[in-house]
């Protein structure tokens, strides 16, 4: 432990002591992606308080907890996996029955989330016990915060991993390519180059890669989709470490006045969505814009059409 972290866990108790932590209770919390200072004060708290810590691997995280200074038996230390989740969570249930507060921490990041502990929070939950969560580090959060992808409407898709095998991960590929709005994926170095390959059929649609966030080494590079193999290709070290990506939203096509003047017009005499339908047939432009402004005109009580 440095001497900086050994300041961590007393401004930790002197910022979290006073708070409410229930016994009975599943505490999820969240552990830094790359760089140990980015843990909260709280979950330092409740890293030394709780009588047990559930972990992905105990001894990634007996390494991480010694590094805060916190020294923990390897009885109190629960390997709850991927592997053995089902499993595991009973055992955390029959402490928790026993008055136990138990802390649940993936690798890294906020557990739950394309890391073990969602079938552990459902179990903990359909038992009866609380389950508190502990906000902290996230590489979605992280990306999406540098990516400057989200705009004015701030909507996103998490699709975590995509599938390993070829065919699945095209087909998934394509799917992604119909959604409009931003879409984070998690991917390993060992597949990113395959996943660069199977982005090139969304052309120039943008993606912002997130190498290595919050390390050393972080990179983080803005690309289009057809172009993000070549990226690759360039820098050797480019395929080296974790991978959290953004695509872009999908460039939105604008409506021209005779496409709002039909659907005007159209939404005068039938339902909005036959409106949109038929406009989109006869003008030939896009049937989500469409939608769009028909949602917004009819918002706005108006369906006549523009001057």
């Amino acid at each position: 432990m440095s001497a900086s972290f050994s300041l961590a866990l007393g401004a930790a108790r002197e910022a979290a002591a006073s708070q409410h932590y229930p016994q009975a209770a599943l505490y999820i919390v969240a552990t830094p992606i790359g760089n140990l200072a980015d843990i909260s004060l709280r979950a330092l708290h409740v890293l030394q308080i709780c009588d047990a810590v559930a972990c992905e691997d105990t001894r990634h995280t007996q390494s991480m907890l010694r590094a805060y200074g916190i020294d923990r038996p390897g009885a109190q230390l629960l390997a709850v996996h991927e592997h053995n989740e089902a499993e595991a969570a009973q055992q955390v249930i029959e402490r928790l029955q026993q008055g136990g507060r138990i802390a649940y921490a993936s690798d890294a990041g906020t557990p739950a989330v394309s890391d073990p502990g969602a079938r552990l929070v459902a179990a903990v939950r359909a038992a009866g016990f609380r389950v508190v969560p502990l906000p902290g580090a996230s590489s979605v959060t992280s990306v999406l915060s540098v990516a400057g992808a989200l705009g004015d409407a701030g909507a996103f898709v998490f699709a975590g991993f995509l599938p390993a095998k070829a065919g699945e991960r095209d087909a998934a590929v394509a799917r992604l390519g119909q959604e409009p709005r931003a879409v984070v994926i998690l991917e390993a170095p060992h597949r990113i180059e395959a996943l660069a390959k199977s982005f090139a059929v969304l052309g120039a649609r943008l993606v912002t890669v997130g190498r290595e966030l919050t390390k050393q080494f972080e990179q983080v590079a803005t690309v289009s989709c057809d172009a993000f193999a070549a990226w690759l290709d360039a820098d050797s070290s480019r395929t080296r470490g974790e991978f959290a990506l953004v695509l872009h939203p999908a460039p939105q096509a604008k409506a021209d006045g005779e496409g709002l003047r039909v659907l005007a017009l159209l939404m005068n005499e039938l339902p909005l969505k036959t409106a949109v339908k038929l406009a989109a047939e006869i003008s030939g432009e896009s049937k989500n814009v469409l939608y769009d402004k028909a949602l917004a005109m009819k918002g706005a009580g108006s369906s006549q059409a523009p001057q």
